[in-house]
Parts: structure tokens; sequence; C-alpha cells
């Protein structure tokens, strides 16, 4: 699997890359390394462990709860929850550590293990070096050092955690969603259970697809990677909305009553504007990535709002958002992170404030999103070039600028090197589609060639 620890994580093919062996092995090493640093000093640690309804699930959900209570950690076993409930609960309960056992988006013979730091926060870059380094040591040799008798971890199921969790999404909202009619297509995943409860909790009407979980077919054909059948049931049940969770239910994406996406970067604007308007958007500011649309951007411009731009990935926006003290922030591919009220994206929580906002304000999601208009976009994939010239090349230089003037202050262009493929993202945007396919074309032909 080469470095274990992704931007979200270790992620692989359960029982190929990620072993059980590999998922008890990780559990000790992360307890060793938090023992390390004081985390558990002066008390007993507790761990919260949930996973996803993946088949895999199961046996790594026992490995990692085994190498926890080896290493001397209680475990409360939360169950099938959403990622961003097992953050929350990790933080409501003062637990020590919290383990979600979920690959997200990706297809069912994939899965993950994430770790939260006290607080229901994702672990720092160091602490996950130094649990891979201590890993590594200890499976080429050296032994670990285990508590005996008493001092072994104690396994209870701890079954509250779901009307905790639904109770925590329903008071933070500003506003009941009675009168509306609502479809919600949970991707046969982690929040077929929470997230029908919640929005009928606060008074909408709900339609339920994609929520009959069976361990294989997670993500398969629904959610938010497939929004054909929640673009269908919509418009078949005369619904004011629809919205997409992935596997994880940690993003969200939505439908308006006419069956059109409403997408992350939409949502980001629909909120921000309800949130401005209560008082509690702090510094009139957004959050987002340098791969939002360029509609957002002038959206928020032209609403007098402020928008800084970090790297691609939820972790980044994060980062910003708590070392700026920031309020709302996400990306595209619908991560909303509404930090008053959770430690990472939460797709349920994001679904019922974005359906609570046409509550309040009596329009349909299809005028609300129209704040933004989203430009045409292109992007292509160049592969097998060498991606670490793109900001060394001359030859790129000159193709990205001459580009950049053509399009001008209604389009933009960028130039990504994968993080984990040897290939380099073109993504132009322009007012005119054909534009946008035009000007990422003559780019990717500069990339092959100078770059090949």
């Amino acid at each position: 699997m080469g470095r274990l620890f992704g931007t979200d994580g270790v992620r692989g093919v359960a029982n190929a890359d990620l072993t059980a062996e590999l998922a008890l092995g990780l559990s000790v090493a992360a307890a060793h390394v938090l023992a390390e640093a004081g985390t558990f000093e002066g008390h007993r640690p507790t761990a919260v462990v949930g996973r996803d309804p993946r088949a895999s699930g199961e046996f790594l959900e026992a490995a990692v709860v085994a190498g926890l209570a080896s290493a001397g950690v209680d475990v409360l076993r939360v169950g099938v929850l959403p990622t961003p409930a097992v953050a929350h609960l990790t933080a409501a309960l003062g637990a020590d550590l919290g383990v979600m056992l979920s690959a997200s988006h990706n297809a069912m013979p994939d899965n993950g293990i994430k770790f939260f730091a006290r607080g229901g926060h994702k672990l720092a870059d160091d602490l996950e070096d130094r649990i891979e380094s201590v890993y590594e040591e200890h499976r080429t040799g050296a032994p670990w050092q285990r508590p005996t008798g008493a001092g072994v971890g104690r396994v209870t199921s701890y079954d509250q955690g779901l009307d905790q969790y639904v109770a925590h999404l329903i008071g933070v909202l500003p506003n009941r969603l009675d009168g509306l009619k609502i479809v919600l297509d949970e991707a046969h995943g982690a929040a077929a259970r929470v997230s029908p409860e919640a929005f009928a909790r606060a008074g909408a009407e709900i339609v339920t697809i994609g929520a009959s979980p069976d361990g294989l077919n997670i993500n398969e054909g629904c959610g938010s990677t497939h929004l054909e059948q929640l673009q269908a049931a919509v418009v078949e049940h005369g619904a004011h909305l629809g919205i997409a969770h992935d596997g994880d239910a940690d993003r969200c994406l939505a439908v308006d009553h006419t069956g059109a996406e409403v997408d992350g970067d939409q949502i980001l604007a629909v909120l921000a504007l309800g949130m401005r308007e209560r008082g509690v958007l702090r510094r009139d500011t957004v959050v987002a990535t340098v791969m939002s649309n360029l509609g957002f951007k002038l959206a928020m411009e032209r609403e007098g709002l402020q928008f800084v731009e970090t790297a691609v990935g939820d972790r980044y926006v994060l980062e910003e958002m708590k070392a700026s003290g920031y309020a709302l922030g996400g990306e595209q591919s619908g991560h909303v992170i509404a930090l008053d009220h959770a430690t990472t994206g939460d797709g349920t929580l994001t679904g019922l404030l974005l359906a609570a906002r046409v509550a309040e304000t009596g329009r349909p999601l299809k005028d609300l999103a129209a704040v933004m208009e989203r430009l045409p976009q292109v992007l292509i994939n160049v592969p097998d070039v060498d991606k670490s010239r793109v900001k060394s090349s001359a030859e790129l230089t000159v193709a990205v600028a001459d580009a950049e003037r053509e399009l001008g202050q209604t389009g933009r262009v960028l130039l990504r090197p994968s993080g984990t493929e040897p290939l380099v993202r073109v993504m132009v945007e322009a007012a005119d589609i054909e534009q946008a396919r035009s000007v990422a074309g003559r780019l990717a032909d500069v990339v092959k060639s100078a770059l090949g």
C-alpha cells in the first residue's frame, strides 16, 4: 500500500490491502502513540468504534476492538453510524480516541480506518506518521508491552449513540422543516437509519431510497456519486428537494424540485447567505478549495462575502477554518463543515441545514441555488507524464499565461499534479463550454509534449 495514511486515513481493498492483522496492529500502535503523547495520562483510556455497513467492516471492527482492548483501552462499540456521528460521540462521551471503519464513497470491496483524537478531531499528521512508524517497528519484531489481568480493556456495546447523535442534529437546527417533502438517498450506507430519523423528527415528510444496506450494496448505483435515481424520485413524488449522502454520510449533494443537481459549491453559497442573515458567519467568510467553481467565487464577491481558498481536501479546509476561526467551509464534492456544530464534514447536518433554509425562506431550492451560476468546467487527466515538473516547465508556464489572457476575468486555469498517480489534471473554466474545451485541449497537449 506504500505509505499507509493518506489524506483520509488508511484505505484499501479489504482483506487484501487492509487486512485484519493491519487493522489490529494499527489500533495497538495508535493506543501506544497516544499514551506516549500524554493523551491517556492520569486515567483509563476509552475509545469509540463505529463502522459503515460493509461486510468487511464486521471482521475489521473485531480486529480494531481486539487491538485497542489488548492495549488497555476500554471500547464503546456504537455499531453502524456515520463518520460524523462517531466524531461527535468521541467528543460528547469524553473519549480519548475514535475509530471509524469506512471507505466513504468507494465501492464495496474497499474499506478504511480513520482515527479521531479527543474532541472528535482528525489526528494531526505527525501523530499519524508516528502511528505508522510504531506499527512498522513492532511488525518487524519488537514486541508490544501488553497489560494483563485487570489492565486489559473492556468492550461494551453503546446502543444510545443513534438517538444521542440525532438529538444533537435536531438541537442545532435554526428552524423546523414542517411542510417540506424530501426524498433521501442513503447510498445503502451508514446513514440509512440516522438520516430518515433526523429529517422526520425535524418535521419533514420523507421518502427514502437506497436505505436497505445488506453489506454488499453500499454506493451501488445510488447516493452522492449516482444521482440519477434521486433525481427521478424527486420528480416522481413531487418533492420540494432531494438529499444524497455517500457511504459514510460525511458528504451531501442535493436535487431541486425539477430534478436538477445542486452541488457542494451551491450548497455552501446558500448556507453562507443564511448564516450571514443570522449573524453566525464569522468574519463573513467562507472557506473552499481551488477546485471550487469560479462561479462560486464570483457569487461570494457579488454578495459581499470573503472567500478563502485552500488545497484540495476537506482536511485542508478544516485546518484553515480552525486556524482562522471561520464557521463554514467545504468542497464542491459535498463535504461541508459547519464548525460550530461538527468537527468534520457532516452530510446529514448539511442536508438538514439546507432544508431548513428552504423552509425558512419559503423559496424553492432552485431559486436559492441560483445565487451562483456554475461556469462550464472541463477537466482532462493527462497520464504518464513527469508531474514533478508542472511548476518548473517554462513551456507550460507560457501556455498557461496565454490561456489566462484569453479567458480574462470570466475564466480560470488550474494544473494540478495527482497525489497518487503519474498524471496531471488540467482544469479550465470559462463562460462558454466550447471555449473551455478548446483551451483545456490545447493545454493538455502542451502538458504531454512538455512533461512527457
